[in-house]
Parts: C-alpha cells; sequence; structure tokens
C-alpha cells in the first residue's frame, strides 16, 4: 500500500498466499517472510513489479463496457470536435487493448489527429500492449469493418495497425508518483483501477483527474465503482461523469 496504494486487507491472506507462492519457490526461499524482506529492497525492484502483477487483475478486452465507447464518440464528435488534436488519457491500461478501442473509437469520429496516453504500474502488460499482437479469438468483439481496418491477421493472432499504434504512448505510472503528464484531457479511462484503494487515495485521484479534464471533460470508471464526497464532476451516464 505504502508503494502503490493497493489495498490488501488480511481477508485477502489466502489470495496473496496462493498468488505469490511462485514467486517464494522462484527465488529458492523458504518463508514468506524471507520474501517480504527480500522485496522491499531498493536493488530488487523488479521484483516489487512482479509481486505488483501477481496481486493485481489485468482483466480487460476490447470493447469493455461498449456504451462507453458509445459515449466517447458522441463527445468527440459533438462537445470536443472543437479540438483541433484532442487528448484522451486510458489510466490503467493493462494490455491495451482500452486504449486501442479508444484510438478506433475517436478515428471513426471523426477526430483524426487524436493522441492517446496509455499507463500503468505494470512492465510486464504494457510490453503486451506495445507490442499490439493478440490471439485472433480476443478480436471477437470488433466490429468487422474495424477489424479490418486497423489489424492484420498473422496466423492464431492480430496485430496492431501502424496507424492505430501511432496514436497511442504507453508510459509506466505509479499513482503514488509524481504525474508527468499535463491537461486538458477530453476524457479520461480509469475503470475497475481503484477498487485496489482505499477511500482516501480514491478521493485524491478523482480530484487529480478533474483538475487535467477540460471544462466539460469525461471520466470513465467502473461501472461497480462510484464516486464519493465533493468531486465537482456530474454524472451523465452509468460509470461517466462530466467536469
Amino acid at each position: 500500500e505504502d508503494r502503490t496504494g493497493i489495498l490488501l486487507p488480511v481477508e485477502k491472506h489466502a489470495m496473496v498466499t496462493a498468488r505469490i507462492a511462485r514467486r517464494v519457490q522462484r527465488l529458492g526461499l523458504a518463508r514468506y517472510a524471507s520474501y517480504a524482506e527480500h522485496v522491499v529492497q531498493p536493488e530488487n525492484a523488479s521484483e516489487l513489479t512482479a509481486l505488483v502483477d501477481a496481486l493485481t487483475t489485468n482483466k480487460t478486452s476490447f470493447y469493455r463496457e461498449r456504451a462507453h465507447f458509445d459515449v466517447l464518440a458522441r463527445h468527440l464528435a459533438g462537445p470536443a470536435a472543437r479540438t483541433a488534436s484532442p487528448r484522451l488519457w486510458s489510466a490503467g491500461c493493462s494490455s491495451g487493448q482500452e486504449p486501442y478501442t479508444m484510438a478506433i473509437t475517436a478515428l471513426a469520429s471523426g477526430a483524426s489527429r487524436v493522441r492517446i496516453l496509455a499507463t500503468d504500474l505494470s512492465t510486464r502488460v504494457l510490453d503486451i500492449a506495445r507490442a499490439g499482437r493478440y490471439p485472433f479469438a480476443e478480436a471477437a468483439d470488433i466490429p468487422k469493418q474495424k477489424l479490418a481496418t486497423h489489424f492484420a491477421r498473422e496466423g492464431a493472432e492480430v496485430v496492431v495497425s501502424p496507424e492505430l499504434r501511432a496514436r497511442v504512448a504507453f508510459a509506466q505510472l505509479n499513482f503514488r508518483d509524481s504525474w508527468p503528464m499535463r491537461g486538458p484531457f477530453e476524457a479520461i479511462f480509469c475503470r475497475n483501477v481503484m477498487i485496489y484503494f482505499d477511500r482516501a487515495m480514491r478521493t485524491d485521484l478523482v480530484a487529480r483527474f478533474r483538475e487535467l479534464l477540460s471544462p466539460g471533460g469525461l471520466l470513465f470508471i467502473g461501472l461497480s465503482e462510484g464516486l464519493v464526497g465533493e468531486h465537482g464532476l456530474r454524472l451523465v451516464a452509468p460509470g461517466v461523469y462530466r467536469r
């Protein structure tokens, strides 16, 4: 929690034990306590990344919660059309399906000069996202015309086109650290990420997101999430808030 903000209450004990058992074995350690001592050493930063990967669920897919992309399309074709080069942020992009879907949506909405920042804490999933190669079965939710336009079939995989890849910049970001990016963003997606944080950190994140949104910009969160306290945002659709 101190390093990443991820909250693991005591009722997660069994889950934590099961998920890090392989890491403990791989390092040849006999006790979980030895692993706890190992992972916090400054020289073992790569193991901290492995630990975060093991403890977080990087579930994602193309067009996940399709209604959100319908809202984004209307926003980019309507209120945000005044912006020549709209900027979007996928905050917690996992293996890349979300920001690539955002890029497809933006291009279809006429935002030909869209730029998308995609960040995640995990370097492992960022490597997958940058490669832009996915099993063909994962492309089932992509409309056929868009699949033909923005992807190439290579054996059992689909590969993101260079044009689409050029719209998305991937970077590692720990929400606990300083944020080098500057606004404004026309939309920020942070879906099913804040469930890992306590109330205070969620409140802080939403306030920081709001400051980076353009007036009228949209914040997308998970459908099972909700905003608390005074946040200066207005609910406009399930999981969608407008500044």
